[in-house]
């Protein structure tokens, strides 16, 4: 008896029905009707040999056996991937522009570009770190063709990635004084996370004050350390010397802020493999559990 041969373009309908969470969202990107995707994931259900779908509420959820076939589905199609791509783009030369926000400059970017430069030695990368709301709109101005974003989940064509918490941050020897606004070292007045922590101290009746302002992401992690002031971050990239927690000192909680990958449409296929390779580094770099939708 011959082995089944799993259809690759099944499996990526499956993987994009996850990522997007709905198979007619799926559908749409994909080009098909709903009632074609439904086709494909029937007929892999029958390849498989057991059941990878189960009712949940009005929608579908994967059964355990979904779940694997999704997981083994990630690995096969970025295997098929790297193939192509290390086979065509040896070869191929071209130009892509990147944008990532400061939080992912130190460990995603460099990951992101090595993988890139081994697959396509020849190509030009153009690298903007900037915030997110800038990137976002970058992308949709036709400046930039990939941006790794946090908080811009509701722009066209977001991709969801997962997710960081946002905690206040703070020297070892910061103490907070009794009385006395609290002293908040922050970027420009367009961050988000300055925005959602002073909305939050807002709420809660906590008198503040900006102790420290800054541009850059160095300087802000500088008037930290220098104990300026409270700050408010994700975990990622936090110097040592800093103390970080949801509620430090009593303060209220910050939520959690979603990481969305952004590619320009009708960038060409540089751009979507480098797509591809950010969303990957990204996911692997969030907290365990905090990424979208992974098996």
């Amino acid at each position: 008896m011959s082995p089944t041969n799993l259809d690759l373009d099944t499996l990526r309908t499956l993987v994009t029905a996850e990522e997007l969470r709905g198979y007619g969202r799926a559908a749409e990107r994909l080009g098909r009707t709903p009632s074609a995707v439904s086709l494909q994931m029937k007929r892999l259900q029958d390849d498989v040999g057991a059941r990878l779908f189960r009712k949940s509420g009005r929608g579908v959820a994967l059964t355990e056996a979904g779940k694997q076939v999704l997981r083994y589905g990630r690995r096969m199609l970025e295997l098929n991937d790297e193939l192509l791509g290390t086979v065509r783009g040896a070869a191929a030369a071209g130009s892509v522009r990147l944008g990532v926000t400061q939080d992912f400059a130190e460990d995603v970017l460099p990951q992101a570009l090595s993988e890139l430069r081994r697959l396509h030695p020849r190509a030009q990368v153009e690298v903007r770190i900037e915030g997110s709301g800038a990137l976002a709109d970058a992308v949709e101005a036709g400046e930039i063709d990939v941006a790794l974003a946090l908080g811009q989940h509701r722009r066209a064509g977001a991709r969801p990635l997962g997710e960081v918490g946002l905690v206040w941050i703070a020297s070892r020897a910061f103490r907070r004084v009794a009385g006395e606004p609290l002293p908040l070292a922050l970027l420009g007045a367009r961050c988000a996370f300055r925005q959602q922590a002073t909305r939050a101290l807002d709420e809660a009746g906590i008198a503040w004050r900006v102790a420290a302002i800054s541009p850059s992401l160095g300087g802000l992690w500088a008037t930290a350390r220098g104990g300026l002031g409270l700050t408010a971050r994700t975990l990622l990239g936090v110097p040592a010397g800093l103390r970080a927690a949801p509620t430090l000192f009593g303060l209220p909680r910050l939520g959690a802020f979603p990481v969305t990958l952004h590619v320009r449409a009708g960038a060409g296929a540089l751009a979507d493999r480098l797509g591809a390779i950010v969303a990957d580094v990204a996911a692997r770099a969030l907290p365990e559990g905090r990424a979208a939708r992974r098996a």
